[in-house]
């Protein structure tokens, strides 16, 4: 699950790192579809328009070590 995300995200971290550091980055396949302050705001705002859980929503810490892991407990039964 979110393979293609991940391997994006590893492929392009430093890029990242110097554009968006401090943010939340919505990504999709191999695609950013969104910037965000916030986690909620990246939710909040992808949701409209997407599954929750076909996302990925990142963080950029400024410090590269700092690891962050979101875990969304969902029911896709009644996911749009």
């Amino acid at each position: 699950m979110l393979e293609k995300e991940t391997v994006f995200f590893e492929a392009h971290e430093a890029e990242l790192r110097e554009k968006y550091l401090g943010k939340r980055v919505v990504i999709y396949q191999d695609k950013i579809l969104g910037v965000y302050d916030s986690y909620r705001e990246a939710l909040d705002e992808t949701s409209k328009t997407m599954n929750p859980g076909s996302f990925m929503i990142k963080y950029i810490p400024e410090d590269p070590e700092e690891t962050n892991y979101r875990f969304l407990n969902i029911n896709f039964n009644h996911a749009r």
